[in-house]
């Protein structure tokens, strides 16, 4: 059996601002160990081709298109390089992102090929266990039907949707974790009825992870979404690959509906039945999952002290517990206080009860109201050749830490509202200033008139690092003007 991990790495992470950002979303930090839940969702899946008859295929991501040079990166950190990058010119939800997938499998004339499609942003502890489950998803989706994975609970849990399941499968009956068929989805529920779900035995959370071939999934999709279906393809085919990245149409894409696996295809299924092409099934997992949906989620699945803190960072705590604080660039205390969430970064800090930890993204949503950039970008920004970082900034001027890779370069560009001096601290950079090029080393410096053509290239083997002094009448980041640019990005 040939399986095709898939990766949504299209989601936003408001609800763990200040830490994750719209340009830097939780999927691409490192929240729990020292890799980011994008590396560890590709490498859980490492030495699952010891299992008899499982091959397995190179990832397959669908990301948002801002976010495409830190995928890459990061993959390649763990050796994990995708055979290709679909970029989402804006987010459509997870159905459509799926649909690219199978639509790119079916270009490669690999249709029946069986995806596990997974989001980039949960946590899983019991790597055994989930490849097990997958293992058996793979045998349910290599007889045509649509798996889930059902998160066995383990506490009347509130956050999340719940699948009940209908009878046991007849040839998985002597399995110990058998498959299920789904008998319908559930939304959120109270705390009563979360209780009675666990008394129960027969519910499990909704994990948001599925298998099935592409064929299958394209074929129910233009039966019960066919505007999303053949929009879609239409946008995919309007695509053009770019080296790693497979770029789709913009405007039609646009013009797609936004909808979720679930509610496009798995529900609708579920509710007609068997009388369908497709049955669906769950599969019981329980690997020590979450999907780190707020701060108490985080909370809940670290480690904790003997007051019950979660402590990371330079932290001072005093008469606290229950509690989560991060400190990521200053001294954090905190006195008298539980059920509290703290988290303080380079520009930004947050302070919540615990209780109302799903209510940041109102924050965030406010921060969007007041074009507040906080949502967006960390104070240090990544870009495909290394760094920049905001150091001060006053009337008509802003100072930045540039740091740029070995070998890299950044666009040659022009600004028209403002001029910037270059001091190198370390390292040696070549510089172009109009017609000349020239290197400068450690403590030289230049100056780049206003409406001049410039480039910095780093042309050593060590980082180069330099500050940059701008001053002008406007200086925000989209002053500029390139003309060439060696990664493919636009104005």
């Amino acid at each position: 059996m040939h399986i095709q991990p898939v990766i949504l790495s299209g989601g936003a992470g408001t609800r763990l601002w200040p830490l994750s950002r719209e340009n830097h979303p939780k999927q691409l930090l490192p929240l729990i160990g020292e890799r980011s839940l994008l590396q560890q969702t590709i490498t859980r899946l490492e030495g699952l081709e010891a299992a008899p008859g499982i091959t397995l295929a190179a990832p397959l991501v669908v990301c948002n298109e801002e976010h495409r040079f830190l995928v890459i990166e990061q993959l390649q950190v763990v050796n994990h390089l995708p055979q290709r990058v679909i970029l989402e010119p804006e987010g459509r939800n997870t159905a459509p992102a799926l649909t690219l997938a199978a639509l790119a499998l079916e270009e490669a004339h690999q249709a029946e090929t069986m995806m596990l499609v997974m989001p980039a942003d949960h946590v899983i502890t019991d790597h055994a266990a989930f490849q097990a489950a997958i293992v058996r998803g793979a045998m349910s989706a290599a007889q045509g039907r649509l798996a889930t994975f059902g998160i066995v609970p383990t506490s009347p849990h509130t956050g999340y949707g719940y699948l009940h399941r209908g009878a046991a499968l007849v040839e998985t009956v002597v399995d110990m974790a058998q498959s299920y068929r789904l008998d319908r989805f559930v939304e959120k529920p109270d705390l009563a009825t979360a209780r009675k779900y666990l008394e129960e035995g027969s519910y499990f959370w909704n994990s948001g992870m599925f298998m099935m071939r592409a064929q299958v999934w394209l074929q129910v999709l233009e039966r019960l979404e066919p505007t999303m279906a053949q929009t879609c393809r239409a946008a995919y085919r309007a695509g053009h690959l770019d080296g790693n990245f497979y770029r789709i149409d913009r405007a039609l894409f646009a013009s797609c509906p936004a909808n979720s696996i679930d509610y496009a295809v798995m529900e609708p299924i579920t509710g007609e039945g068997n009388a369908t092409e497709a049955e669906t099934v769950v599969i019981p997992l329980a690997a020590g999952w979450s999907d780190v949906g707020a701060w108490t989620a985080l909370w809940e699945i670290s480690s904790q002290d003997e007051s019950g803190n979660v402590i990371r960072g330079d932290v001072f705590t005093h008469d606290t517990q229950n509690s989560l604080v991060l400190a990521g660039h200053r001294l954090v205390a905190t006195v008298g206080v539980e059920n509290v969430v703290v988290v303080e970064t380079a520009d930004a800090v947050l302070v919540a009860h615990k209780d109302h930890a799903q209510d940041v993204k109102e924050v965030v949503g406010r921060l969007k109201q007041n074009h507040r950039t906080e949502r967006l970008d960390h104070s240090r920004v990544s870009r495909p050749w290394g760094t920049y970082e905001g150091i001060d900034r006053g009337e008509r001027f802003q100072v930045k830490r540039i740091v740029v890779k070995p070998g890299a370069k950044l666009s040659l560009q022009m600004h028209h509202h403002r001029a910037e001096h270059w001091v190198v601290v370390k390292g040696t950079a070549r510089v172009t200033q109009g017609e000349k090029v020239f290197l400068l080393t450690e403590n030289e410096s230049t100056y780049i008139p206003l409406g001049v053509r410039h480039r910095l290239e780093n042309p050593g083997k060590l980082p180069l690092e330099i500050i940059e002094v701008q001053s002008g009448s406007y200086l925000g980041e989209d002053d500029i003007v390139r003309f060439e640019d060696s990664y493919g990005r636009d104005q």
